[in-house]
């Protein structure tokens, strides 16, 4: 039986990383589910690399790529440094012009945030029909500041920046527009579209301020299988129960009503832009302070429990996406 489009399976991807070779002694954060980083000891600082590709987006995929990589670095309370790309481009409908729209937008990304690119490989690729990019990125932080999704606690608070599904609301705005027709208007349908910036994807800022404000214990991104795929994510690397409360969980209205235009769980759907934590109870307060100041919304959506490994829903065990809802728009896509 063959597998679905979207990522692997939890319970085959747990399988496959556990057998995977690690035996520098360097290595502090090794393969696992919930860790999407991996970090090394340097002596003086550790580094830290995240390997991510864009293959659901084909707008500003060159911009798309640096943010999704940025996050993640982002997420251990390091900053992003230097970035290898991997350009795979398709038979038949690549030209000068699309390569150039591509690393100018790829280029544009890494000026604005100070990252270096530092090489990579590209190519026409035969059985494709769209740009596909993959990179790896590294970035650096001091040994104090290093912060993982293995450090929930039992009593921390569960916050979450912005609102969900941000990536999701700008994904299928921009590559679905005929879709929304009558669902939005030309405003609503623009606006949507660009939430790929406003509240934007990005959660490097969001980071920086919450780590620096108070004592942020863990952050995780949402990305594909969203908030809900990230909470199980960060339940199963901190080895911590999660309880979270639905009616706190922020979802715009424009992202609503585009998720029942396409039939998608919000909890469920791709998620970049909203920012994952948990911090000590008591820091809570100047955390979501020092996020509002900058504009960005935080709410505290749960609490972490006792060690476990279970998400609950308002009291009831929360069900495992096994993969992300908009997996099924792109499925659909292929067949009309």
């Amino acid at each position: 039986m063959t597998l679905p489009l979207g990522k692997l399976p939890p319970q085959l991807l747990a399988q496959m990383l556990t057998a995977a070779p690690v035996s520098d002694a360097r290595v502090l954060l090794k393969p696992g589910i919930g860790l999407d980083c991996a970090v090394v000891d340097m002596g003086d600082r550790y580094l830290v690399f995240k390997s991510d590709p864009i293959t659901f987006a084909t707008d500003e995929i060159g911009w798309y790529l640096v943010q999704i990589n940025s996050n993640d670095i982002a997420t251990t309370g390091g900053v992003p440094r230097w970035l290898m790309v991997t350009m795979l481009l398709p038979e038949g409908q690549t030209t000068a012009k699309l390569v150039e729209q591509i690393s100018d937008q790829l280029y544009a990304a890494c000026r604005e945030k100070g990252i270096s690119v530092i090489g990579g490989h590209t190519e026409i690729t035969y059985g494709i029909d769209r740009p596909i990019l993959s990179a790896t990125m590294i970035g650096e932080v001091a040994k104090s500041e290093l912060i993982t999704p293995e450090g929930a606690t039992a009593g921390d608070k569960i916050l979450l920046t912005k609102g969900i599904p941000i990536e999701a609301t700008a994904l299928l705005a921009r590559e679905f527009p005929e879709r929304l027709a009558g669902v939005l208007n030309s405003a609503e349908l623009r606006r949507a579209q660009d939430y790929l910036y406003t509240p934007g994807i990005s959660v490097l800022r969001d980071a920086q301020i919450a780590s620096g404000a108070g004592n942020v214990t863990a952050m995780h991104d949402p990305t594909e299988g969203g908030l809900a795929g990230a909470l199980w994510e960060l339940c199963a690397a901190s080895g911590q129960t999660l309880h979270v409360n639905r009616a706190a969980i922020p979802i715009p209205d424009i992202a609503q009503r585009i998720c029942q235009t396409f039939a998608l769980d919000p909890l469920a759907t791709i998620a970049s832009g909203a920012l994952l934590l948990t911090a000590s109870s008591s820091d809570v307060a100047d955390i979501c302070n020092a996020l509002a100041a900058a504009d960005i919304l935080c709410v505290e959506i749960g609490t972490v429990g006792a060690a476990g490994d279970a998400v609950y829903l308002d009291g009831a065990r929360m069900i495992r996406p096994q993969r992300d809802e908009i997996t099924r728009v792109y499925e659909t896509a292929e067949t009309l």
